[in-house]
């Protein structure tokens, strides 16, 4: 027996930490951005509202900006553009999930998307392990077809990515 009661913090949950990075490009029709959607049989039919900015959490130990690197090669098997990475905070997600972002222009191939892969039981219960890939397949969207892919509490980031280039345009107009 234990003589000792557990005070009222021991059973609190540290929310889950992410950090992603959120790849734009101008377009002769507009601002675009690359998201990606989960792969694994629980987001198969799923579209609108499912798709995210390329993310994963981090270890504890790592600085946010370097997790989001690693997490957008690891998810996509593309490498980091060079130049500004734009910061655009923080959200958190249905579950708990705390997600910070930051954008940077660039442009890739969405058809050379490589994903890393999971491992769960599937089907439940059956005994059986099948791997995945974390992300399925990647695009890139227009700013209104985006709002409508990406997880709703990851709008933010589209909404903070065009408030940012649009005080920089205004900035360079000024000159």
């Amino acid at each position: 027996m234990n003589r000792y009661p557990k005070p009222p913090w021991y059973d609190i949950k540290m929310p889950k930490i992410s950090a992603g990075i959120l790849l734009y490009r101008k377009t002769e029709n507009g601002l675009e951005v690359f998201l990606v959607h989960p792969g694994g049989p629980f987001f198969a039919r799923k579209d609108n509202g499912a798709w995210s900015v390329p993310k994963g959490e981090t270890d504890g130990d790592e600085d946010f900006l370097a997790t989001a690197k690693h997490e957008f090669n690891e998810e996509t098997g593309f490498a980091i553009p060079s130049g500004t990475f734009l910061p655009l905070g923080s959200v958190e997600q249905k579950g708990g999930k705390i997600v910070h972002a930051w954008a940077i222009e660039g442009d890739c191939d969405p058809t050379k998307l490589v994903s890393n892969t999971f491992s769960i039981e599937w089907p439940p219960h059956s005994g059986k392990q099948q791997s995945f890939p974390e992300v399925d397949h990647g695009d890139f969207f227009p700013m209104d077809t985006a709002r409508q892919k990406i997880n709703p509490a990851q709008i933010p980031f589209l909404e903070r990515l065009e408030t940012t280039l649009a005080s920089q345009e205004e900035h360079n107009r000024a000159g």
